[in-house]
């Protein structure tokens, strides 16, 4: 038979090595294991690292007298709202009492008040004889500047409450006009109301007797035992002696832990171990998880989380929303020397955009060599790990950082047994009769806020965009 060797045959042949076939007997390039789930991690970063040998911290202060100033939760059925009655207790009169039944007798009392957009609640200079809750909403606080001018000297917001004398002082009078700047609900509790239980309640009477006598200690504008002391005398003036009082039960952050166990087959790790180690990039993904969830326990963790324990008086509403460099101005302006701001990088982003509407373009800061945004040239860094919620509100932080600055501080200790990395460690556990190898990866953690104003909180914060 002939053979059709026409120069058109001679050409669709194949005149050399296929690369499918060539790729057979040559070695791939290939990356280490990638991971999504790696952020910056900028707050692990920015915080001194404090040693805390024994598993603990103590945070010493000076004596101050609580009076309490927390934020009061509600339940809510349908569409009635009701005051939990041991939260009664974040009220300063209340702080620290505990009779159940005389707290239940009051939240049964607190009447609902559902308001819109533009309703006024008080009026400055009228008398006060009720105290407002917020269940939710955003209510702002307006008074008289000094040349008759109004001025607002407040928000607040889900949670707060004003108008806390008017159930002890008859003669109290509204400081403040209270205009709601959104729709919500509050519950109001009278004087009236409030006296009647009391008149029935022995032990709600010395325990108010006893709050009533907290202003006669002798204590600064922070609610510190005063030292006492005598500036601009002449002659031989009598000195006044002094010492300075401490906490009798001073506060104690123990180290959290993050754990898990790492399992390799011994097959994986004998045959399929080049050219990358198997148990090396295995320990490598699972330690930046690790660092993950201590970044995210030490800004949400409700023991020592950096948002849950922002002390109250630290916290500030949003004047209108969205943030606004008015809003920072405030958040900063309300602390002594402070190092960073953390926000989620969708506030950033809002951020950003009311400083444009503004034609405000704030400078950027080198940190540890890298660019960042800031304002008053406090680093803006981004923590994805600061929750936002369904409505599309978050919170941002601000921290004053290290220990002779009074800041906050992260703890771990070091020297571990079979340590990885500081305050890590990866102790082999042994092989089990499956012939897999089992590892046990911990880190230990925690943070501290050595006083109060080393973190304040803007809340509230708007972050979506804004229809014009």
């Amino acid at each position: 038979m002939p053979v059709d060797t026409s120069p058109e045959t001679q050409q669709d042949r194949q005149q050399s090595l296929a690369t499918a076939a060539a790729r057979n007997l040559a070695t791939t390039t290939k990356s280490a294991p990638q991971m999504q789930e790696i952020t910056s991690r900028w707050l692990l970063k920015v915080l001194p690292w404090v040693e805390a040998h024994g598993g603990a911290y103590r945070v010493n202060r000076r004596l101050t007298y609580t009076v309490g100033n927390g934020v009061v939760e509600f339940i809510k059925t349908g569409s009635q709202v009701r005051v939990i009655p041991a939260e009664l207790g974040e009220l300063a009169l209340l702080r620290g009492y505990e009779d159940d039944e005389v707290l239940t007798a009051l939240a049964d009392r607190c009447q609902q008040r559902d308001f819109g957009p533009g309703e006024v609640l008080t009026t400055q200079g009228e008398a006060a004889d009720r105290i407002f809750l917020i269940a939710h909403g955003k209510i702002n606080k307006f008074g008289t500047g000094k040349y008759g001018d109004e001025t607002v000297v407040g928000v607040a917001g889900d949670g707060d409450r004003f108008g806390d004398d008017s159930l002890l002082n008859p003669d109290a009078v509204w400081e403040y006009t209270a205009k709601t700047a959104t729709a919500g609900v509050a519950l109001t509790l009278s004087r009236d109301d409030f006296a009647r239980i009391r008149d029935n309640a022995p032990s709600l009477q010395e325990h108010l007797a006893s709050f009533l006598a907290l202003p006669l200690q002798a204590q600064n504008e922070r609610g510190e035992a005063e030292i006492a002391m005598s500036a601009g005398h002449h002659g031989e003036y009598e000195l006044p002696g002094a010492f300075v009082d401490y906490e009798l039960k001073p506060r104690e952050y123990e180290l959290s832990v993050a754990q898990t166990i790492l399992k390799v087959h011994t097959r994986v790790a004998d045959l399929y171990n080049e050219p990358m180690n198997q148990i090396e990039h295995q320990l490598r993904l699972t330690i930046e998880a690790l660092r993950e969830r201590q970044e995210h326990e030490m800004i949400n963790n409700p023991e020592f989380g950096l948002l849950n324990n922002a002390d109250f008086d630290q916290r500030i509403q949003t004047q209108s929303g969205p943030p606004t460099p008015d809003d920072l101005d405030e958040l900063l302006n309300r602390r002594r020397d402070p190092d960073y701001l953390l926000a989620h990088p969708r506030t950033i982003a809002a951020i950003g955009r009311e400083f444009n509407a503004r034609g405000i373009y704030p400078h950027h800061v080198d940190l540890g060599g890298q660019q960042v945004p800031a304002w008053r040239g406090v680093p803006i860094l981004p923590c994805s790990k600061i929750p936002i919620t369904k409505e599309n509100t978050s919170s941002i932080l601000v921290i004053r950082t290290g220990e002779d600055n009074q800041g906050v501080i992260g703890l771990h200790q070091t020297g571990l047994p079979d340590e990885y990395q500081p305050s890590l460690s990866v102790r082999f556990m042994g092989i089990d009769e499956k012939a897999i190898i089992s590892y046990l990866v911990s880190a230990y953690y925690s943070c501290a806020i050595l006083v109060p104003d080393a973190v304040g909180v803007l809340e509230n914060v708007e972050i979506a965009h804004r229809r014009h």
